[in-house]
């Protein structure tokens, strides 16, 4: 099972590399984070953008003499079509979100003339990893999904575990999170994360273990689980951790980045190809992180 983000970079390197589309290239943090997965081996790229910007942050990079194809499409929403057709006419395996809003890119995922819908629900996974912790913590959804229904959180579970398995984890452990550890009326999310743990028992979640309604430290902490007396198999071991709603996603996701300078890698799935997505101002280190996590999804689809 991968544990760490240099593990993630390891086990991406392994098999030919993926044909990545990135759509708008053209930013300093992307191209570097490209050409890094390039050399090592992860990904073969098509540059999808601005030619001329791209060849002129290439060469910022030292990188003008690289020999990597470049499509040029100024308009970035027609550089984010190009590239979910590149994947359409399976000249790529995935996307990368270049320095373009994610409602741009997403509208070319969700465009129907580009085959790219499944049908499924399309989520963000967000994977953490923080010192002192031996496995990486995937979130969901802290980027797509506002207030997901009990039926969407279900969905949402089932995309973060396909990239749990992804990841090498055969049987991870599903955190439905809350305010508190027991069923309130009051609470509506603590209601259906009791409803998510009875159907996960029930054998209509597979593939993990769900339990829920538990606390932010019950699942992360083994002795704060213990002095509380939860009895839970999720309790401090939790690998994955469904949020309630964006916003509690959001803070979660940026306060690990900010407070506990947690490494960070996103990927969005749910459709026929991942999406390697973080947000615009990422480093190119987490955007390297990304590409990998979002080569291991793609190459699960396959």
């Amino acid at each position: 099972m991968i544990r760490t983000m240099q593990e993630l970079l390891e086990e991406a390197k392994k098999g030919e590399p993926g044909k990545l589309a990135v759509a708008v290239a053209q930013d300093s943090y992307v191209l570097d984070a490209v050409m890094q997965a390039r050399d090592l081996g992860i990904v073969d790229p098509i540059l999808v953008g601005d030619a001329a910007e791209i060849a002129s942050v290439l060469d910022e990079l030292g990188r003008a003499d690289a020999d990597v194809r470049i499509v040029d499409e100024a308009d970035k929403t027609e550089a984010c079509q190009v590239a979910a057709r590149l994947v359409r006419d399976g000249e790529a395996d995935f996307i990368m979100k270049g320095i373009v809003d994610t409602s741009v890119i997403m509208r070319a995922i969700l465009n129907k003339e580009n085959e790219l819908r499944t049908g499924n629900m399309i989520s963000d996974v967000l994977a953490l990893e923080i010192e002192g912790y031996d496995r990486l913590f995937l979130v969901t959804d802290p980027a797509m999904t506002i207030a997901p229904s009990l039926e969407q959180k279900v969905d949402l579970i089932n995309n973060a575990v396909m990239v749990a398995h992804a990841l090498g984890n055969e049987n991870p452990k599903v955190a439905a999170l809350a305010a508190v550890e027991k069923v309130n009326e009051k609470m509506p999310c603590t209601v259906e994360a009791a409803k998510l743990a009875e159907m996960n028992r029930a054998g209509e979640i597979e593939g993990c273990v769900v339990d829920g309604p538990l606390q932010f430290d019950n699942v992360v902490s083994e002795e704060a689980a213990k002095h509380k007396g939860i009895d839970s198999p999720v309790a401090g071991k939790a690998d994955v951790l469904l949020v309630p709603d964006i916003e509690a996603g959001n803070m979660l996701v940026k306060a690990a980045e900010f407070f506990g300078h947690a490494k960070k890698a996103g990927v969005i799935v749910g459709a026929k190809a991942p999406v390697a997505l973080t947000s615009r101002a990422s480093s190119a280190e987490s955007k390297l992180y990304t590409i990998a996590i979002a080569r291991l999804v793609a190459r699960l689809a396959r």
